[in-house]
């Protein structure tokens, strides 16, 4: 059986039913709305991160839903990205279009499993040097940053603290859960 494998035509041409899709080498993925907790996770995390970039004019930062497209046939949106000013010319009208500084997925019951696997190796193979994943549950933030093709651990953090590659900025990770 041969695979479809999809582009970011594709992607762009379909209609608007309110779902939210990625599209991960070619295959059109749905992703789940998120619950509540997460999305009051992301909220309070992505302002923190947002206030912090523009008072020190370190680029931008952007909320999902925001395209991130990372080849003609993968195109994720993470819950935060980070695009420092350096890469600024990534950022265009549509998307995201190239490797950002960091990107950061809040897991969900539902995608937990993918942000730990498929998609942190999407993110790697493609060059983007930190990778966070927030873990509610846990109550932990674990900072990745990319060392050759795969992920390290850089820093975990369970309380106040600083996570690169922001480390001028205390980050209260009891702060953020609800």
């Amino acid at each position: 059986m041969t695979r479809t494998i999809l582009t970011y035509a594709d992607y762009a041409a379909l209609p608007d039913d309110g779902q939210r899709y990625e599209l991960h080498e070619g295959e059109l993925v749905l992703t789940p709305a998120p619950g509540t907790s997460h999305q009051g996770v992301l909220i309070d995390l992505g302002a923190l991160l947002h206030r912090h970039v523009k008072e020190k004019g370190l680029g931008r930062v952007f909320v999902a839903p925001t395209d991130c497209i990372l080849s003609d046939i993968t195109v994720l949106q993470p819950d935060i990205l980070f695009v420092d000013t350096e890469h600024r010319s990534l950022i265009s009208a549509r998307a995201v279009e190239g490797p950002p500084t960091l990107v950061v997925e809040v897991l969900s019951p539902t995608t937990a499993r993918r942000d730990r696997g498929g998609k942190r190796d999407l993110y790697a193979r493609h060059g983007v040097p930190w990778y966070w994943i927030v873990d509610s549950a846990a109550r932990r933030i674990d900072a990745y940053r990319l060392v050759g093709d795969t992920y390290q651990l850089a820093a975990p953090l369970t309380g106040p603290g600083a996570l690169p590659p922001f480390l001028d900025l205390i980050i209260d990770a009891t702060a953020i859960w609800l």
